[in-house]
């Protein structure tokens, strides 16, 4: 779609609020025909002898935008400070599962704080249980009963690489298949109802027994005895991830009997290093249109999957743009830029509800054909860039939208020599320790249309 000359699209300009600059530039250009500096636009430089009333505005709003899917197959998900717990039946991204696996110790390997061996010789082990407390994080829908169980480790939690000492969504360690442990709860994330898991008796006297003889003092000793938990969702008939704080805990009560009275005394075992702590999340798509999603290189064409591209948080989903023909652009006219470029993307209706809303913003990256991130977007003055949502409502929510800036971008993308083409990825923010998730529409989808507007001046 082309504009006329500027003098003859003045109030069109005025109307639209991202123009505004453009306008002032022009007006300046008009005011500096006479001088030998230059106009900078924002975007580009334009020289002021190039700026005169008879430049021509371009509105391009029929450019090919290409939108798929990919899969980060391996996010670090341990450091993140949460575990994980729950799982649910996705209609349209599959089961979505979490589990976690922590590493504990102590403060100290005394039942006392005096070494007198009379003195531990009147201890008795009373109790074992595990204490969990929400975060606050909650997806889905928390209405329906949760169930965890817990289970002893058989490795340690210490990575296989020297050089990687990282743990991923798709790590896991051995288990005994014996449970210590599990509680059936009603999440209730929000009122910081504290999950108490009732230990096995046998466990808990074996820890003790060690404890008291004196046979573990040291943390190695202690990781070489106990070499960590492993929570697992049980439930088959959830709808719910939750999180909870890695202040989260063992707490083992013993008591110190003197004649017909006794005196409790708690210990307690902490998540003291959270590079131990890691979350398994995982996502069978069997059934779904994401059935036949490619490896990490790869990409699925929102052709392919009903006009809707997929984003997930904790799975490594992503939501990857293409722009095939912006190189096209520089051959409009024989001197010209991009002063303005706004991409909105829209979330497919019904998709999202009270149980799955809206993220409020999305983190944009930079990234080669092979799907490998060089940079966050960025601003002409090197400011990330991101996708913010619109919550404006309208008859038809066409107004529900994220909107990108790309002037830059796009500029830049078009008057580069070389033939390679970059993209954009967009992600949903902690990608690495929630279970969020987005269903947008491509320039196909009917009622959901990814838009492209290109602004271009001649000169």
């Amino acid at each position: 779609m082309l504009l006329g000359f500027v003098d003859s699209a003045l109030l069109y300009l005025f109307k639209k609020k991202f123009m505004y600059r453009l306008f002032i530039v022009l007006i300046f250009g008009i005011i500096l025909t006479s001088c030998d500096s230059d106009v900078d636009a924002g975007e580009f430089v334009v020289g002021s002898d190039n700026l005169a009333v008879n430049n021509k505005v371009i509105l391009v709003d029929t450019a090919t935008v290409e939108v798929s899917t990919i899969n980060f197959d391996s996010l670090v998900t341990s450091g993140q400070s949460r575990i994980l717990l729950g799982n649910y039946d996705d209609p349209i991204f599959g089961k979505v599962s979490s589990d976690s696996y922590f590493q504990l110790s102590s403060s100290s390997y005394n039942l006392q704080t005096t070494s007198s061996d009379t003195e531990g010789a009147n201890y008795v082990f009373d109790s074992i249980r595990m204490v969990l407390i929400p975060d606050k994080y909650y997806y889905g829908d928390t209405t329906k009963v949760q169930s965890v169980s817990i289970h002893r480790l058989l490795q340690k939690v210490k990575s296989d690489s020297d050089e990687d000492t990282n743990f991923y969504n798709n790590s896991t360690l051995n288990y005994d298949a014996v449970s210590l442990g599990s509680a059936a709860f009603t999440p209730k994330p929000l009122h910081q109802d504290t999950v108490f898991v009732k230990m096995d008796n046998t466990f808990g006297e074996a820890l003790f027994q060690k404890l008291k003889k004196r046979e573990i003092t040291t943390q190695d000793e202690f990781i070489e005895y106990f070499k960590g938990l492993v929570i697992r969702s049980t439930a088959t008939n959830t709808s719910c991830v939750m999180g909870f704080k890695v202040t989260s805990m063992l707490q083992l009560y013993y008591s110190k009997q003197v004649t017909d009275s006794e005196t409790s005394i708690l210990k307690e075992f902490t998540i003291d290093d959270v590079s131990k702590q890691f979350n398994r999340i995982s996502l069978d798509r069997t059934g779904t249109v994401l059935k036949d999603l490619p490896g990490t290189t790869g990409r699925l064409s929102s052709n392919l999957t009903e006009n809707k591209s997929f984003i997930q948080s904790g799975t490594g989903l992503a939501c990857r743009i293409d722009f095939p023909n912006i190189k096209e652009l520089k051959y409009i006219t024989e001197k010209g830029a991009i002063v303005d470029a706004q991409l909105i993307i829209r979330p497919v209706n019904n998709t999202y509800s009270k149980s799955f809303p809206l993220a409020d913003s999305l983190n944009v990256y930079v990234a080669d054909q092979l799907n490998r991130i060089s940079t966050t977007l960025n601003s002409a003055s090197g400011s990330p860039i991101y996708a913010v949502l619109n919550k404006t409502e309208d008859e038809f929510d066409e107004n529900i939208g994220y909107s990108i800036p790309l002037g830059t971008f796009m500029q830049n993308e078009m008057v580069k020599t070389s033939d390679s083409k970059l993209a954009l990825i967009l992600t949903i923010p902690n990608i690495s320790n929630a279970v969020n998730r987005l269903v947008l529409g491509n320039q196909k989808n009917t009622g959901n249309k990814i838009q492209l507007k290109i602004y271009y001046i001649s000169y």
